[in-house]
């Protein structure tokens, strides 16, 4: 049986910038494992839409950042593993924030409870300009 999280991204104001669903198989994941599921399927979800924008955790190299997500120069296939690599190393330099439940998971090897009820929030940090 599976059970299926809703994934949200949000703004540092609160507000949900973008919600996606993944299935799982197992009642408890690691953060890397979330984060792998999510971008496996944000990736293969654009690859095979063929879409304008993609609606991603990380952007993508040759992309430039718009209001509703990443706008590709050049439509292309994007690779999942580099953006997996590419969203642990965000993780990993807290550019990207992990919230289960509304509390935040700094380790990316802890468990998370796979549960209807669980609320796993992503939250990305701008980095400011400036010195």
């Amino acid at each position: 049986m599976s059970t299926t999280l809703t994934i949200r991204d949000e703004s540092t104001s609160g507000e949900t910038t973008h919600e996606l669903t993944l299935d799982f198989l197992t009642e408890r994941i690691t953060v890397r494992e979330l984060i792998r599921s999510r971008v496996f399927q944000e990736v293969k979800d654009y690859n095979a839409k063929q879409a304008d924008t993609f609606h991603g955790l990380v952007q993508p190299s040759e992309a430039e950042k718009t209001l509703n997500g990443y706008r590709m120069k050049k439509w292309r296939m994007i690779d999942w593993e580099k953006q997996f690599d590419a969203a642990v190393a965000a993780f990993e330099k807290s550019q990207i924030l992990v919230l289960v439940n509304d509390t935040q998971v700094d380790d990316i090897g802890a468990e998370i409870e796979v549960a209807t009820d669980t609320l796993i929030t992503f939250l990305r940090l701008t980095p400011l300009v400036g010195g």
